[in-house]
Formats: C-alpha cells, structure tokens, sequence
C-alpha cells in the first residue's frame, strides 16, 4: 500500500527514523525486480526486510508515526512495479510463521501474513485436513490472498478465513498512532477481489490470520490438489508472470474476450500475451515493466473497442507510470 498524500524523505532521515529498531538493515537503491514474480520493476529507494509480524507492526507504526510513505511487498505476484522504481520505504514481508493446534475442537491453522499461501496449502494437506485445496496454486503471501480475496477453482479467501490479526491506523491527535484489532471475516465487506482493506488503501494491514478447517484424511486431500495443479498446468503458462492481468467481468471471462480480439501471442518487447492462457502476460526474460503496460493498454483498448467492455485491473500497478 502507498499512503496517500504522503512524501518520500531523504535517506538520512529514514535511517534515523529506523535505527534503532532496524539498525544496519535498510538497503538502499536495491532492485525490485527481485522480490517480483515476473522478475520486473525498479529500485527502491529505500528497502527493509521484516522477520516476523512483531517487526512488520513496529515498522508500520514508525512509518506512520513520521508520515513515511511505503509500500508492502509480499511474494510480488499481483504487482507491477515501474521500472523507475519506487519512492519511499519498500517493507519486504518475511512474517511466515505458522501453527497448527492439532487438541482444538475445530481444526485451524495459524498463520503469519508473510506466510506463503500455496506452502500453507500444502501443509495443511499433509496433516489430512481440508479446505485449503483450492490455494495449492495460488501465487503470493496469506496477507495479499486477504487483501485481495483471492480465488480459485470455485473458492476464495472469504470462504477460508475466520479470524484476522489487524494493525489499524488511528486517526491524528489521538494517543499513538495504531492499534491491534481482531476482525472476524464479516468485517473484510468480501466482493469479487476485492475487501475493505483493498478499498481502504493505508488504513490497515494484515498481521496475522487464522483459517477455518475440516477433518479429512491426508490421501483425499492430496488427491484434490493434485488435480487442481494438473489443470492449472493444462489452462496456464508456465514462466514468470503477475498471474491473472485483469479481473472476469460479470458473465464472461478476460482472457476469453482478449483472445477473442485477436491478441493471443501479441508482444512488446521480450513480454507475450500468452497463447496459452491470454490474461496472463508472460515475461520471456529480458523484459521490462513499460512493456507490460503497453500490452495492458493494448487489450485494454482493443477489448473495449471491439466488445464494449472495460477491463479492470487484477493486479496492482506500483510507482510512477
């Protein structure tokens, strides 16, 4: 998340500002293409790795506190970071705890925001417990999943979630500047991939979550998995990529309307739309982030002009454009 209305400081306020919790850690200028998953993007100007939910919420509350602007990075599968990079304070989430509670009446698991989704997936299976199978798949971190409700295979994170640890910014002129609330899956105002958290850019971020079980056995689950990745390898490209480029509108699909305009396999630079899947653009190695967004605002153009549809964006666009 950018926040809004926010500007960059200097270097050498930034190390100030983090020295003490942070000291020796903040990078500067550093690549962002490597913690992307269609390996793209520019540097930041300046970059903090956090371990644990306990530094994520420490971090976040420096930055709010000195009107710090930053962004949260995951697994960097549903952004596209500019090739001139980022301003600000980049944070890197590495929170990947995980707990099971294996005496609980209900099954559950437990789960840092930095966690990555389709491991937890995967780790759920293998202890014989259902629910998951449908993010064995899915790109990125369990905080961006909830964010972003992500979805697949006929099921999403509003289906999954029970409980979710919340650091809120609290409004100016009250005491401190955040607070750590618990909020129950009715609270997120769920939609098509979309949360109130994905509305409310800089308000809140995700800590931690616990996602709701069932008892199964671990042969069944992996079965259903195993066919969920099958078909994934049928139906999507292999390589780097930001996953699905644009959301289904109502009643139809993306990638079905840019195929049907003609631009399966159509290019910019080293980046495709890919023919086997056409909302997801692929990044053949040497790419760079501007071709993407000429491919972007070529479907988006061209699905328009053809079908009258206005494609709106999956992934989130990050820096200056």
């Amino acid at each position: 998340m950018v926040e809004p209305g926010q500007k960059p400081v200097s270097q050498e306020l930034l190390q100030t500002i983090f020295a003490d919790r942070f000291s020796g850690r903040l990078q500067h200028g550093t690549p962002l293409k490597r913690y992307t998953a269609a390996r793209l993007g520019g540097p930041a100007d300046a970059l903090l790795e956090v371990q644990s939910v306990e530094e994520l919420a420490e971090a976040v509350r420096l930055a709010w506190e000195n009107e710090v602007a930053f962004v949260i990075l995951g697994g960097g599968s549903n952004v596209l970071v500019s090739d001139a990079g980022v301003r600000g304070l980049v944070l890197v989430n590495k929170a990947r705890a995980i707990r099971f509670d294996e005496n609980a009446e209900t099954p559950g698991v437990w789960a840092e925001s930095g966690a990555n989704f389709g491991l937890l997936a995967r780790q759920v299976a293998q202890r014989g417990l259902a629910g998951l199978e449908w993010a064995v798949s899915v790109p990125g971190t369990l905080g961006g999943a909830i964010v972003g409700n992500a979805g697949a295979h006929g099921s999403d994170m509003s289906a999954s979630l029970w409980l979710a640890e919340i650091l809120h910014r609290i409004p100016a002129g009250d005491a401190g500047c955040a607070q750590c609330e618990t909020w129950p899956v009715e609270k997120f105002e769920y939609s098509y991939r979309s949360s109130w958290l994905k509305r409310s850019p800089g308000k809140a971020i995700v800590l931690s979550a616990i996602l709701h079980l069932t008892q199964s056995s671990p042969e069944a689950v992996q079965a259903k998995m195993e066919e969920f990745v099958n078909y994934r390898k049928r139906t999507q490209p292999a390589g780097a990529s930001l996953g699905s480029m644009f959301k289904n509108p109502p009643g139809d699909y993306a990638g079905r309307l840019i195929e049907a305009a003609g631009l399966k396999g159509a290019r910019s630079g080293d980046v495709e739309i890919s023919p086997v899947h056409a909302n997801f653009f692929v990044n053949g190695g040497q790419a760079m982030a501007a071709h993407v967004y000429q491919l972007i605002q070529l479907a988006r153009q061209t699905v328009a002009d053809k079908f009258g549809v206005e494609l709106e964006l999956e992934i989130e666009l990050l820096g200056e454009w």
